[in-house]
């Protein structure tokens, strides 16, 4: 890698960039390694080119082709995360440091196209059903749909998480068809830099999908609309400068804010010195302190303990820490790196000065604090700084000053109530853990937290064999926090996606809503045709194409005969007094003797294109099915979704799901469902992406 090579930002397709500007040194021992450039970017050209190029290029593909092109994009720097891991040392990060960097920015681009594949359609509408009823004939009704914005995505992210910060942002706002121009922290841009040279080298992105910013914003902020979204991650200071730009107040522009917070992790006062997760909850802080230099927005800064275990606790505490070695994390038994720049070194600095005041220092730089490695006199090393309040309610600086760093406060309650009271004077945090063995404190606890808090994690020792910890937000589940962590909300699956879409109602006849929605809506046109559907290959399936079958006449037989197939003796369906005496007044066939007889009316047995039924949704017993009674059923091609993907023989498939309507002899509904199958498509067609290579 040239040493203080100048970083150039990738605006209008083309990198921008020559002349030296400010300079950035490494984290471990103050050496120049880059400049950002001195060149002024032009903000309204880069706007331009989002709008003008980007949003068209990703509305050429529909969500599962994109979902697709994350998946290649993941497994493409996968193959090249060991240069991004190189990068990375140089911010003073161990390798476990930049493994959730690095390796979570690319895990979370694997997870939002697994979570594309499995749930959104292919196309560029997603239904937010059910379609709901607005008339008593049948022949108006409503749904929601979610649609792309037609804007771009700003992503300003902070120094800490350099990928992970800007992929976990693009991954869900490229599903959603949104250009992003991405802005990381200059202090450690040069590892975003790195990531979005390979993603540019990939050639996967439709042009115009991502744009990055080396150095100030200047005035894009005020060139943005309200089809446009900003999102934000850092101080709490700076979110509140950045929501109050005038243009983004005037047009209305989303801005999203996930910003640092004083989490905290409670010990529950069930849970004494003897106990596993006492032991759990002690490893957890130090990991929460320790891990990437206690620079994490997650990171624990308050540690909640009650009165009679803040000595035990704070001896473990002490103990662990002290076997932390600190250093050039490339030097052997380093668990701990650097502060990403001296700037950050001065700030924690100041801040612990003011948290001591009132306070005591139980641990920090004192206890024989002396990092490893080749000049680290020079580079950002900070000791793991513990301090103890005994009189937090009244001290209330510990709820109010963060140390970006190596640092946490302990403070002391006398029962679960202040203890909870003592977190929500955080006003507002990301996470919280508690520790605890009493299911009883958790349901008690855990809902009073939550009103606080973005996440809560409850750690004992069942959760702790598979526990990822206070301090890593997931995929799957929401990330953000009230009040002085943002009141944002990034993550939590397809949530994400929807956060970059707009939402509309439509009314409308069902014919309309199945017309605009692609999925069928019950009431709608359907279209019966000879052949069978399941007859019919995916690529020859119209949504709407419909069977009613014929009838079949429930005997007591039937109930019988499914009662010693299945098991199920249930009084309902056998004793004859018991029946009476209920609501049915009468005994009943087993709900799922309704749903197999159905598949049976259904059901076109000889081999076909339908290759397997995978699952059941939205199953409802609506009303009972007596003996006597005689039940039909209408299969309809309620949507598709063309994934892409092949079998073991290089078949193509897709996923079809059929609403399923059963009915009675007087037309009264009694069960209702969607049956989802694998359909072959035509042997001639191929499964190739649209990014240049099969993706499978």
């Amino acid at each position: 890698m040239p040493q203080a090579s100048t970083l150039q930002s990738w605006i209008g397709g083309r990198w921008i960039g020559q002349e030296a500007h400010t300079p950035l040194h490494s984290a471990l021992d103050g050496q120049l390694v880059y400049h950002t450039h001195l060149e002024k970017i032009d903000f309204n050209e880069a706007v331009t080119y989002a709008r003008k190029t980007g949003v068209p290029g990703l509305m050429k593909l529909d969500f599962q082709t994109r979902a697709q092109r994350l998946k290649a994009l993941a497994l493409y720097l996968m193959d090249r995360k060991e240069e991004l891991y190189e990068i990375s040392h140089l911010t003073g990060a161990t390798r476990q440091d930049s493994w959730v960097d690095v390796e979570g920015g690319i895990g979370t681009l694997f997870a939002y196209a697994s979570m594309g594949g499995r749930e959104l359609p292919s196309s560029n509408v997603l239904h937010e059903g059910p379609a709901i009823a607005l008339g008593k004939r049948g022949g108006f009704a409503g749904t929601h749909i979610l649609v792309p914005r037609g804007g771009l995505a700003v992503h300003i992210n902070a120094f800490n998480f350099p990928i992970w910060g800007l992929l976990e942002k693009f991954a869900p706002s490229f599903l959603a068809a949104m250009p992003c121009i991405g802005k990381p922290a200059t202090a450690t841009s040069y590892l975003t830099h790195a990531v979005v040279k390979m993603m540019m080298e990939s050639n996967l992105l439709p042009e115009g999908a991502l744009q990055l910013v080396i150095g100030s914003t200047g005035d894009l902020l005020d060139r943005l609309t309200g089809f446009d979204a900003v999102t934000f991650t850092g101080s709490a200071d700076t979110a509140a400068k950045l929501r109050a730009n005038p243009n983004l107040i005037r047009e209305s522009v989303p801005f999203t804010a996930e910003a640092d917070s004083l989490n905290c992790a409670i010990l529950a006062p069930d849970v004494t010195p003897d106990d596993p997760e006492f032991d759990l909850f002690v490893k957890e802080v130090a990991r929460e302190m320790t891990g990437k230099a206690g620079q994490k927005c997650t990171a624990i800064r308050r540690i909640i303990v009650p009165e009679g275990q803040v000595d035990a606790l704070g001896e473990r505490l002490r103990d662990r820490l002290a076997k932390i070695v600190v250093g050039n994390p490339k030097m052997e038994g380093v668990r701990m790196g650097a502060l990403a720049s001296m700037d950050q070194h001065r700030d924690v600095s100041e801040r612990v000065e003011m948290l001591a005041r009132g306070n005591e220092v139980i641990f920090g730089a004192h206890h024989g604090f002396n990092p490893v490695g080749e000049n680290c006199a020079s580079g950002a090393f900070f000791s793991p700084t513990l301090l103890l309040c005994r009189n937090a309610a009244i001290n209330t600086a510990v709820h109010d000053i963060e140390a970006f760093g190596p640092v946490s406060t302990m403070m002391t309650y006398r029962d679960i109530d202040e203890a909870l009271h003592l977190a929500a004077l955080g006003r507002g945090s990301l996470v919280t853990t508690l520790a605890t063995k009493d299911p009883a404190i958790a349901a008690h606890a855990v809902p009073i937290a939550a009103a606080s808090h973005g996440r809560v994690l409850i750690l004992d020792r069942e959760a702790a064999v598979d526990s990822t910890g206070h301090g890593s937000p997931l995929p799957q589940l929401k990330h953000g926090g009230p009040g002085r962590a943002g009141g944002g909300e990034e993550l939590g699956g397809i949530r994400a996606v929807k956060h970059f879409l707009q939402r509309a109602a439509v009314q409308g006849s069902p014919t309309m809503l199945t017309a605009v929605t692609g999925e069928y809506v019950r009431g709608g046109a359907v279209k019966e045709s000879e052949l069978h559907p399941f007859r019919r290959h995916f690529e020859d399936l119209e949504i709407g194409h419909s069977l009613l079958t014929h009838r079949r006449t429930v005997s007591e037989a039937d109930i019988v005969n499914f009662g010693g197939v299945s098991g199920d003796y249930f009084y309902m369906h056998f004793d004859e007094i018991a029946a009476k005496d209920t609501q049915f007044g009468k005994r009943i066939a087993h709900g799922y003797f309704v749903l197999s007889a159905a598949a049976g009316l259904f059901v076109s047995p000889a081999p076909g294109p339908v290759l397997a039924n995978y699952g059941l949704d939205n199953l409802r017993f609506v009303a009972p099915v007596a003996i006597g009674d005689t039940i039909r059923a209408r299969l309809t091609c309620k949507r598709k979704v063309d994934r892409n993907r092949t079998d073991e023989q290089g078949r193509g498939q897709g996923v079809v799901a059929w609403d399923v309507q059963v009915t009675n002899q007087h037309d009264e509904l009694v069960a209702s469902y969607d049956i989802l199958t694998l359909v072959q498509k035509h042997q001639e067609h191929h499964c190739v992406d649209t990014a240049q290579q099969p993706v499978s």
